[in-house]
């Protein structure tokens, strides 16, 4: 394709499916999460090869452009990417394309989308014990008159919460952009989305300690009751300083 006419997401798909080393298409982005589109978006594809194939296609690797962003990888390789990684959020939300393997890509796309129990078991574990540092760090200096760090240490605090909330339902956090998109379609059991979000919003922007401290107190019950009550108490009493006043 010249400059005066750059590769189009139709044009590149047409090429792909005549191409019999291209086992499968995958859309990601926001072309995918409907209602989320603006005139900024492009088609961001997987482009997924048989192992080991042979392919004209490959002249496209590193593709990118307003219209069309290209990754191109090996079956092997598109198993493996987001287990784990940053890709794994897209991956669990994307859409096939093209799946000429009788219905594994999107198997694959369904996999990516749920952490198994082990998986999900250590990694809320530690978001859990992170979250606690942070808010920890964020109610005692608030306490000693550090306001800036406190409000700091709420902020981060938010990002562990959310890893470990989507964790213990055994689910890839969302990228903030796709937060409220996920939580209106997929709520977290348990949770009223609305109060979620707004005790998110307002932590993340204030620092507020009583709001955290409430929120602390629902997350602490929600993690014993899925059997993380070790990582809590070995806090000992500083629990005091993290729980509602």
């Amino acid at each position: 394709m010249t400059a005066q006419q750059p590769l189009t997401y139709d044009a590149f798909v047409e090429l792909a499916r005549a191409d019999s080393a291209v086992v499968g298409i995958v859309l990601k982005g926001s072309k995918a999460h409907e209602g989320m589109t603006t005139k900024h978006s492009d088609h961001d594809l997987y482009v997924i090869l048989a192992d080991d194939a042979a392919t004209d296609l490959t002249r496209f690797t590193g593709h990118r452009t307003p219209e069309l962003d290209l990754v191109i990888v090996s079956l092997a390789e598109f198993r493996a990417a987001g287990m784990p990684g940053f890709e794994r959020y897209a991956l669990a939300r994307a859409q096939v394309v093209l799946d000429r393997l009788d219905g594994s890509i999107a198997q694959l796309l369904t996999d990516k989308a749920r952490l198994d129990t082990d998986e999900a078991f250590r990694d809320s574990r530690e978001w859990l014990d992170a979250y606690a540092n942070s808010h920890y760090r964020s109610v005692k200096n608030d306490r000693d008159g550090h306001s800036l760090a406190a409000h700091l240490d709420a902020a981060d605090s938010i990002r562990f919460l959310l890893e470990l909330l989507f964790a213990l339902d055994r689910r890839p956090r969302p990228y903030n952009k796709y937060l409220e998109w996920e939580l209106a379609r997929y709520p977290l059991p348990g949770w009223d989305t609305d109060m979620l979000l707004g005790a998110v919003a307002h932590i993340s922007g204030t620092g507020d300690v009583p709001l955290q401290r409430h929120l602390f107190a629902r997350v602490e019950a929600a993690a014993r009751r899925a059997g993380h009550g070790a990582v809590l108490d070995a806090w000992g009493e500083d629990l005091d300083l993290m729980r509602p006043q």
